[in-house]
């Protein structure tokens, strides 16, 4: 681990025409971490990805990928990264072996390595079995750890994932959040952009949501969560009279269930105040609860 940021922007820009789709981003990104763009559709995450991945320039602002500036040194920077996009980038015509050679060659291997390091991919993504078969007869999931291993054959430092899940089952999908843990376990970074919240809610460290190509909101899913009203913890009671004597210790109002609902955080201060008040009245809580808002309460939110 270094003490420089494994992806780090200020001032972005990049406009078509006259629409501005990225507006003066600044992003900071922790080496061997997993960090998250949101945002609806248009809103500048595969433009961003893009330019970091030095496919397309910005115009104005700095943007550098281990220290190196993605204008100036793009050749350092391609040497770092790897990426996998929302479609595969496979030759169904070729097997899942051959497809990782040649992406070993390109990768400027020496014969040797590419074998060594194909097999190694093969095995380490669960495709082994499969190595000698077309790539068009793989099923989504085999196609998109394929995509990825053929990301990983250079052992690039930052790794882009843009919309890597879309279209697989629950299975595959968590098998390829599994991945992604076992690389930032390993000191990858991850740049993760991705249209399913929960999947940045369990991956990410950090999320940034975009917006009409500005960044609206930035934080951990947690901290984000916050942003939100509507947390509450539920407190659940064995009968009426528990119930009623809760509802006077706290000033509550009781309704038909034996459930009530103190608007909260999940944060150990409230929960031992509210269990201290429930306490000196001397009431059982039979079941406790903490409810806080999703994701998808802060994407509506702040999202226009």
């Amino acid at each position: 681990m270094t003490d420089i940021p494994a992806i780090e922007v200020t001032g972005l820009r990049r406009c078509y025409g006259d629409q501005v789709v990225l507006d003066a981003i600044d992003l900071h990104v922790p080496e061997g971490s997993v960090f998250s763009l949101l945002g609806p559709n248009g809103a500048g995450k595969t433009t961003m990805v893009r330019i970091l991945a030095t496919l397309i320039r910005a115009d104005a602002g700095v943007a550098r990928i281990c220290g190196h500036d993605v204008a100036r040194e793009p050749g350092r920077v391609r040497a770092v990264i790897g990426m996998t996009g929302q479609f595969s980038a496979l030759d169904d015509y070729l097997t899942g072996e051959e497809n990782l050679l040649l992406m070993a060659g390109l990768n400027h291997l020496s014969k040797s390595e590419r074998r060594r390091r194909t097999g190694e991919l093969l095995d380490r993504f669960g495709l082994a079995g499969a190595a000698r078969k077309p790539a068009a007869t793989y099923s989504g999931g085999m196609r998109r750890r394929l995509d990825l291993a053929m990301g990983l054959m250079g052992r690039p430092k930052v790794i882009f994932l843009d919309e890597p899940t879309t279209g697989l089952d629950p299975r595959s999908r968590r098998d390829m959040w599994q991945i992604v843990r076992e690389l930032t376990g390993q000191g990858v970074t991850v740049l993760l952009t991705t249209q399913y919240l929960e999947e940045a809610d369990q991956l990410a460290d950090r999320i940034a949501l975009l917006d009409h190509g500005r960044l609206v909101a930035e934080g951990t899913p947690e901290e984000l969560k916050r942003l939100v009203p509507g947390g509450h913890v539920e407190l659940r009671f064995a009968d009426h009279r528990a119930l009623a004597e809760a509802a006077a210790a706290l000033e509550m109002e009781t309704g038909e269930d034996l459930v009530l609902r103190v608007p909260g955080d999940s944060r150990t201060k409230t929960l031992r105040d509210l269990l201290g008040r429930l306490d000196a009245a001397a009431v059982e809580v039979e079941a406790l609860s903490v409810h806080t808002p999703d994701l998808d309460d802060v994407f509506l939110a702040v999202t226009r």
